[in-house]
């Protein structure tokens, strides 16, 4: 058996509990739309190996011919992103050096390495956690660079398929911005870290699943709520975590940014949730949104950190028990989901039907915070 073959089989083996769950949720569609993007990740796993991938994409442009201005609290955030734009290549210090075997100067603390909790971490040489740091820290941030790639081009279809004029010009402002978090971390990983990872197999899938999906809404959903409520807490965590100055910086601005993307989703979809669609539609945008819970949720078990540094020291098993009981991930998880459940609840998709699912995931604690349009960007960079 090819060693590419015995991988696909383990993560899909891993992944068990996603077409698990699709299945007993006996939302047909659901399976369905999650099947061809998990295969395509998965199995043939596109984005691995290859300077670029296709994905198919099938929707309709929506043209507004009476330019009606409607929307006021759209219009609101639409001045509030034109006054609010930054230069990515003036507005951050680049000269400044990431020296990152500079023991004062900690990427991530060592409370954040989930090899820390093993004997071995303890025999190893300064340099060696230094590079270990450098390595998980160059990981996530690849992972951040993959999925805004993924925004990108998910907020320029949007921009063309959402009805409203005011969310088409708020749109056109969002793309800007994802085009700027591209080159910002594309920066710092090549010119600072020097080290940048490929895809990991859940993100493409999640990526897959919304580029391939003609409704507009559904774009909104996985990318507005799901992936940026993820980077938000994320990229707060990081930012309260790390030592490393220009680092702090980069994630300032571009929280900024993804607190008004939030935002935008919560607005758009809250109405269009509430009057656009059937019960049956809302039940499957309801199931889908689980779904992809699951998959960024196991999204930070870091594989391709672990076969670079730890493939000859423990099994695959063993490392993801390790990293599903580390710091970094209760960190990750609480941060992620802390931000994702309270806008689920606010656009309507945590009905009593659904509840219990994430209840036994643990997640409900989260459901009475406040959503993206009740918080400040300020609020937000305090509150990591």
């Amino acid at each position: 058996m090819s060693m590419r073959l015995q991988h696909a089989i383990q993560t899909l083996r891993d992944s068990a509990p996603l077409l698990r769950d699709a299945s007993m949720s006996g939302n047909v569609r659901v399976l369905a739309s999650l099947l061809g993007p998990a295969f395509r990740g998965f199995v043939q796993r596109r984005g691995k190996g290859v300077g670029s991938t296709d994905i198919s994409v099938g929707y309709e442009a929506s043209f507004n011919w009476s330019y009606g201005r409607d929307d006021p609290d759209m219009a609101r955030l639409y001045h509030l992103a034109k006054t609010s734009q930054w230069n990515a290549s003036t507005d951050l210090d680049w000269s400044r050096e990431v020296d990152w075997l500079d023991p004062t100067m900690q990427l991530l603390p060592d409370s954040w390495m989930p090899p820390s909790r093993l004997p071995l971490w303890g025999r190893l040489s300064e340099r060696e956690r230094a590079t270990q740091r450098h390595g998980l820290l160059s990981w996530m941030l690849s992972q951040f660079l993959h999925g805004e790639q993924g925004a990108l081009f998910a907020a320029s279809q949007i921009t063309e398929s959402v009805p409203s004029l005011d969310a088409k010009l708020y749109g056109s402002t969002q793309v800007a911005d994802e085009g700027r978090h591209v080159e910002v971390f594309h920066a710092y990983l090549t010119q600072k870290l020097e080290k940048l990872y490929e895809i990991n197999d859940n993100l493409y899938v999640v990526i897959d699943a919304i580029m391939s999906d003609s409704r507009w809404d559904m774009k909104f959903l996985g990318m507005q709520i799901m992936i940026e409520g993820l980077a938000l807490g994320a990229f707060g965590s990081i930012r309260q975590m790390t030592s490393e100055p220009l680092l702090k910086d980069v994630l300032r601005s571009v929280i900024t940014d993804e607190a008004r993307h939030v935002h935008y989703g919560v607005l758009a979809l809250s109405r269009f949730y509430r009057e656009g669609i059937d019960e049956r539609a809302r039940r499957e945008r309801e199931d889908w949104a689980f779904e992809l819970s699951l998959l960024l949720r196991n999204r930070f078990l870091a594989h391709e950190f672990y076969d670079e540094f730890y493939a000859h020291r423990m099994t695959r098993c063993g490392w993801d028990e390790l990293m599903l009981a580390s710091d970094l991930m209760g960190f990750f998880r609480r941060t992620m989901f802390k931000r994702i459940v309270p806008n689920l609840k606010r656009i309507g998709l945590l009905s009593g039907r659904i509840r219990p699912r994430y209840a036994a995931l643990g997640l409900l604690e989260y459901e009475h915070g406040r959503s993206a349009s009740e918080l400040t960007a300020t609020e937000l960079l305090d509150d990591a």
